[in-house]
């Protein structure tokens, strides 16, 4: 990795000092980067993690996440969540925590904003009916795949492939990855257990994905207020929530439950992560490191109640079958596409017509098809296939 070889560090004076002075001590701090894999001059105000974060929110595969299935499909309605709401949404919680912890809140923002880039359209059906086309070819995986953007397939810059991002931005996103043999991944194995700015976004995008899946499927009526009375988590929420408002109109009540789960998991998670890093006697990063297993998590208690929701979830959401049928769709035209290309890639558009006939043929559909919107990857399958359609 390229790195700025003034002894004032990436940003200047101004941006170091404020760090020394705000930052808890086991914080990732600017002057502490490996910086970037292609060298950079400092920008004159904003940080490497400031800079990191406007790349990947100004980036073509950001912008995507608007029309990729969070787990309905975009069309469903307009209200329910994208990849790129849960995406907003996990960035703000992370921001939240890691200002009460002392981290650095612009590394856990570039972390958080990228977390989800490389997932499909068609959420994990999506990644599934990918993952089988590639079996012979290297799989696919998102968290691999989202990686690969941000260091190959975007291609805004004159100077360099990808975005260019900070090493602890790239580190953040392969160690998600569980193809720990895939070459791309290894590169990022040596430094140690993951930074806590990253430990962070884990935890908040787990948290957020379990509470606005509930909200979600209550609204578009997967589910019903009466069904979640054996959800111990939630009726909790709504006894607390029923005590401070004791004359809560019907159509609140949902809304701020939802709200209520959510901050009874974040205060929870930062007095259990407080009491972690103490009794561990983390005070470096250094110590982060080489701590074994996470140290940022949820209290026995909460921990018990999510992992109930998380059942529920799993048995009358995700496996609902209007959920099925979306994902069972969305895998047959992911499928149809690979097929179709892999035998005529003359008919891939032009920039990835000339990656295939470089030798690339399998991963090159693979990225194009995994870079599709979910309406996009609908258009796409009419006009190969329905021949009154225009091409």
């Amino acid at each position: 990795m390229g790195k700025k070889k003034d002894a004032s560090g990436f940003e200047g004076p101004d941006w170091l000092q404020r760090e020394e002075k705000f930052l808890a001590p086991y914080a990732m701090r600017t002057s502490q980067s490996r910086g970037r894999r292609h060298a950079e001059e400092a920008h004159p105000y904003r940080t490497l993690y400031q800079r990191d974060r406007d790349r990947i929110v100004h980036s073509t595969a950001f912008r995507r996440l608007m029309y990729k299935t969070q787990v309905l499909v975009t069309q469903t309605n307009d209200h329910h969540r994208t990849r790129l709401t849960h995406t907003l949404e996990v960035a703000q919680i992370s921001r939240t925590i890691a200002r009460q912890l002392g981290l650095n809140e612009d590394l856990t923002e570039a972390i958080a904003l990228a977390h989800d880039l490389g997932h499909p359209p068609f959420g994990h059906a999506g990644e599934s009916a990918l993952d089988a086309c590639m079996k012979e070819h290297g799989g696919f995986e998102h968290n691999g795949h989202g990686l690969r953007i941000v260091d190959v397939l975007e291609y805004r810059y004159a100077d360099f492939p990808g975005l260019n991002l900070s090493w602890e931005v790239l580190e953040s996103q392969a160690l998600r990855s569980k193809r720990t043999e895939a070459a791309e991944i290894r590169e990022f194995l040596g430094a140690g257990r993951p930074l806590l700015e990253s430990q962070v976004v884990d935890a908040a995008d787990s948290l957020a994905y379990n509470t606005h899946d509930l909200d979600d499927a209550l609204s578009v009526g997967l589910i019903t207020l009466a069904e979640l009375q054996e959800v111990d988590f939630w009726t909790r929420a709504v006894e607390q929530v029923q005590r401070r408002h004791r004359h809560l109109g019907a159509e609140q009540l949902q809304p701020t439950v939802v709200r209520a789960l959510i901050n009874w998991q974040v205060g929870d998670l930062l007095e259990r992560t407080r009491e972690h890093l103490h009794r561990e006697r983390i005070e470096t990063v250094a110590d982060v490191r080489a701590h074994e297993g996470s140290l940022v998590g949820l209290g026995p208690e909460v921990h018990t109640l999510k992992a109930g929701l998380e059942g529920f979830l799993h048995d009358r959401v995700y496996r609902h079958y209007r959920v099925m049928r979306m994902a069972t769709k969305g895998g047959r035209m992911l499928r149809a596409l690979f097929e179709e290309f892999g035998r005529a890639p003359e008919q891939l558009p032009a920039r990835y017509a000339r990656k295939a006939q470089a030798g690339q043929l399998h991963r090159t559909v693979c990225d194009y098809l995994a870079g599709m919107t979910d309406r996009y990857a609908q258009d796409e399958y009419l006009r190969l296939f329905q021949p009154y359609t225009s091409v």
